[in-house]
């Protein structure tokens, strides 16, 4: 991606070609655990178009003006609308946009939650406050990465077991490095636990049931404190009727976003279910406030997220445990099809932002890899995602010396203030950028 300024918009020449190139039916998987990168060009606005490896020219518009783009037709139909696919990133949001008639476009903005905004109406030619026509939006974002690496999701309670309410933050007691005299866990991602009389036996037997006026007053007290609350009840895989109580109590009691765990992964092993049902409510009200303030803007437009797992999903369903690798996952699906178009045998993805840093393997035979459990930032998650290694470094990453020892993040400068070479007053922070 080239850099310019929010104003300018760039033409991408050679579209159709790249189109032609990589067009043409997705091949068979390879294994069960092995996701293969044609399997992803499926449809032809779900970045098809996008990726080549042979160099393009970019040529701008005359001293970078922002020029009108004809989009008086896009309302006739799907067909006919621009599409654009985004990468809303700590820092920057890449921006790419397709002419009904093919022609590429590109825009790079300073990430704030308007960005994407920003970038299409950029790319359009539209002034701030001009409405956007309906377009089709494919878009990753790290938003609930940056927020779970630097522990910055909402406040959310968890509601457990009686006498497990340790049991997450106790985990396998394994420890990462064995000889290390400093043991530093990561922090838990909950506000409050509250510990209910609700058991259930592997079988599925109600063992034991919470009292439904003390549990919503509970709930009621609760209520000031957290925004979320994570259910996890011993054995709910075997008896969700249970969770489902609890879950209906707290939002009796008031609260909205309630996760339960049997939801989200009903299988066995509580410590996995637990820490999906947490991440689930530390980061899905975070990201639906998110792509709210987007989709009022975009009225009759279609907007879909990229999963952790390299597939797409509409934004009503996207939730907190599928967007963890949402912004790096994209990355992974362009090495694959580069490694493919170019041959390449193998290659490792090094995907370095202004927050973090994303790194992956792709062979042309066996594509990437598929991991239905996962650790990131100290959490086990359930779900299926895309295997990248994710560490709290990037060009905006905060640098300090703590005393003893320089000091890398996981604190980021982002886009605002920025790093100190921006050159803006309330920029006081060392980056990576700066170094």
């Amino acid at each position: 991606m080239v850099p310019i300024h929010p104003g300018a918009s760039f033409r991408l020449r050679g579209s159709r070609a790249a189109r032609d190139r990589f067009g043409g039916a997705a091949s068979a998987r390879s294994g069960r655990n092995r996701r293969t990168s044609a399997a992803r060009a499926r449809h032809p606005r779900d970045g098809a178009s996008a990726h080549g490896c042979r160099r393009t020219r970019l040529r701008a518009g005359v001293g970078g003006a922002r020029q009108r783009r004809d989009h008086g037709s896009l309302v006739m139909g799907s067909e006919r609308r621009w599409s654009f696919w985004i990468d809303r990133g700590g820092t920057f949001t890449d921006c790419v946009g397709r002419e009904p008639d093919g022609k590429l476009h590109v825009a790079k903005v300073l990430s704030s939650d308007r960005a994407p905004l920003v970038g299409i109406r950029s790319i359009l030619g539209l002034g701030p406050n001009e409405p956007i026509p309906p377009v089709d939006v494919r878009m990753g974002t790290t938003v609930a990465t940056n927020a779970l690496l630097e522990r910055k999701g909402v406040r959310c309670a968890l509601v457990t077991t009686r006498g497990f309410g340790d049991l997450l933050e106790i985990g396998t007691q394994s420890r990462p490095d064995l000889f290390a005299l400093d043991v530093v866990k990561p922090s838990p991602l909950y506000a409050e636990v509250l510990e209910i009389d609700a058991r259930a036996a592997p079988d599925g037997t109600v063992v034991a049931e919470p009292d439904p006026n003390a549990l919503e007053a509970a709930f009621a007290r609760l209520l000031d404190r957290v925004d979320s609350v994570a259910v996890v009840v011993m054995h709910a895989y075997a008896a969700p009727e249970l969770e489902r109580r609890v879950g209906e109590l707290a939002r009796r009691a008031g609260f909205t976003d309630v996760s339960l765990s049997h939801e989200l992964a009903a299988e066995l092993g509580m410590l996995a279910r637990g820490d999906t049902a947490v991440v689930d409510a530390y980061l899905t009200p975070l990201l639906r406030d998110y792509l709210d303030g987007l989709a009022r803007e975009l009225p009759g437009s279609t907007l879909r997220l990229m999963q952790s797992s390299g597939s797409l999903v509409d934004a009503a369903r996207f939730r907190g445990p599928a967007a963890v690798l949402s912004g790096p996952a994209g990355g992974v699906v362009a090495v694959e099809r580069l490694v493919q178009a170019c041959a390449l045998g193998e290659a490792i993805g090094f995907d370095m932002g202004g927050t973090s840093t994303d790194v992956c393997r792709v062979s042309s035979a066996e594509g990437s890899e598929l991991s239905y459990e996962t650790e990131t930032a100290g959490v086990r998650i359930r779900a299926p995602m895309l295997v990248i290694h994710t560490v709290a470094a990037g060009g905006g990453s905060i640098c300090r010396f703590d005393g003893q020892r320089f000091v890398v993040g996981p604190e980021s400068a982002g886009a605002e203030p920025g790093p100190l070479c921006y050159g803006r007053e309330e920029a006081t922070e060392l980056t990576v950028t700066d170094v």
